[in-house]
């Protein structure tokens, strides 16, 4: 079966869309002009649609021409990646890499508690990579990323083919500093409502819980302190600022420090954690680890 068109006519209308015009297309490809616009226009008749049209003294997309560069681009991007992919499978899963993206805020505890299953043996190379969600859900989207981290599922979006996974559910507990954690021993959850408190921004899904749960006790917190990074909040909160929720997963390493004391647990408070990843169907072995350690079910949004 022939293909419905040649893949070097789409690369060299690649690179004249991405280079502006055929001049500097032709420059870069160290090709005559002539040439490069003769492979474009094989490739517009193998369509059956025109991707340039003019635009004042050079050439601009058309419709169809953006809908063909979104492609080409997730064609030619996984291209790029295509050696590395070669080498990791080759290396077998002790040589792999796994590429994911973090949405900012995520507790940086609650990561490396997510990922423990993908790192355990030997040889694995992990990338991290930690931005906000709009932009890493693209970057997985054109396969930059392997999957993506976060604290609430993906949202629906027609032009993006993703599936959210539960992986994990973790409930809040509260800290403070031992001098302010003294002064109200045994008075939890009412103290927060006279302890100086700080907390996650509105970036974090569990902000929106936690202004609930203050509201359903009737607690009027004194906010001394908002925070998008969780590692930040809890450093304000141990050196003295204030008392703060942090996950369950992070009481072990949080109670090495002897200044800090649990004022209580908070367990109808939890947050949520989803793996998202391109693909129904994983296929990266480090990434079906980590699902396979959580044992959930994948939605699609």
């Amino acid at each position: 079966m022939s293909l419905p068109f040649n893949y070097r006519h789409l690369y060299y209308f690649w690179v004249v869309a991405n280079e502006g015009g055929m001049a500097r297309a032709a420059a870069r490809l160290g090709m005559a002009v002539q040439t490069v616009s003769a492979q474009v226009r094989l490739l517009e008749q193998a369509l059956g649609h025109a991707l340039f049209k003019p635009s004042g003294r050079g050439i601009a997309l058309t419709e169809a021409g953006l809908a063909a560069l979104a492609h080409a681009d997730q064609i030619f991007q996984l291209g790029e990646r295509l050696p590395d992919a070669v080498r990791d499978a080759a290396a077998g899963s002790a040589g792999m890499r796994l590429a994911v993206g973090i949405s900012d805020g995520l507790p940086k505890l609650v990561v490396r508690h997510l990922l423990q299953p993908a790192l355990e043996g030997s040889g694995v190379r992990l990338l991290c990579h930690e931005a906000q969600i709009d932009d890493l859900l693209a970057e997985l989207a054109l396969h930059r990323l392997d999957v993506v981290l976060s604290d609430r599922p993906a949202p629906q979006n027609p032009n993006l083919r993703l599936y959210s996974h539960a992986i994990g559910d973790a409930p809040l507990a509260w800290y403070a500093p031992a001098e302010l954690a003294a002064r109200h021993a045994g008075d939890f959850p009412q103290c927060l409502g006279a302890l100086p408190v700080l907390l996650p921004t509105g970036h974090a899904a569990v902000r929106a819980r936690l202004d609930h749960w203050f509201e359903r006790r009737g607690l009027r917190p004194r906010i001394a302190g908002e925070f998008e990074d969780s590692a930040l909040l809890a450093t304000f909160g141990r050196s003295g600022m204030g008392a703060f929720p942090a996950s369950r997963w992070s009481h072990d390493y949080l109670m090495q420090d002897p200044g800090l004391r649990l004022l209580g647990d908070s367990p109808e408070l939890v947050e949520h954690f989803f793996l998202i990843s391109a693909q129904r169907r994983i296929q990266h072995p480090l990434v079906q680890r980590l699902l396979q350690a959580r044992e959930a079910p994948a939605t699609s949004p």
